[in-house]
């Protein structure tokens, strides 16, 4: 196989390609979970022409290894790039549950302190009472508030779970306020 400028050309151009094209697909995952009918199938034309288009270039020639190996790259890259975009400006919501044996009020008094919203409710466990705290906040959030639970009572159950919708109640938004 002879390496030209072209073939490198050909093989960088399929590896932006692929990346915008997985990128995206990332993307309109999360939009498809946020029920964003429109703008998901939007997406969804454009990732389809990309391939279309990148696939269309690698297939007509399978031996040669620089396309095949922009293409791979370009889907690793992309997968990346994708959960990058996800993590720094779709603003996605969890629901953390902790559960508490002994210091459930603690925690939720940190929690409040660290700026989170909590409800405390009284259930029975195993072994007796226990303390349930529940707060909703945004994904990238998370770190802090397990490191406040901790900082309070290492060994508390703490469940966290993709919020779907919320409305309402003592969140803050993607700016960092409270609404």
């Amino acid at each position: 196989m002879v390496i030209t400028l072209d073939g490198i050309l050909l093989a960088l151009g399929i590896f932006a390609l692929r990346v915008l094209n997985n990128a995206m697909g990332t993307v309109r995952i999360v939009i498809i979970t946020r029920q964003q009918r429109f703008l998901a199938a939007v997406l969804a034309f454009i990732e389809a022409l990309i391939f279309a288009v990148v696939i269309a270039n690698v297939v007509k020639d399978l031996s040669n290894i620089l396309n095949l190996m922009a293409y791979c790259g370009g889907f690793a890259v992309g997968s990346y790039v994708g959960m990058a975009i996800e993590a720094r400006f779709i603003t996605s919501y969890v629901t953390a549950t902790v559960i508490s044996v002994t210091k459930g009020h603690e925690i939720a008094l940190a929690l409040r302190d660290a700026g989170f919203g909590v409800t405390e409710t009284l259930g029975e466990g195993r072994d007796g009472t226990v303390t349930m705290l529940r707060c909703v906040l945004m994904r990238r959030e998370v770190g802090d508030m397990m490191k406040a639970v901790r900082e309070v009572e290492p060994e508390a159950f703490i469940s966290v779970e993709e919020a779907r919708a919320i409305q309402h109640g003592w969140v803050r938004n993607a700016h960092g306020q409270r609404r």
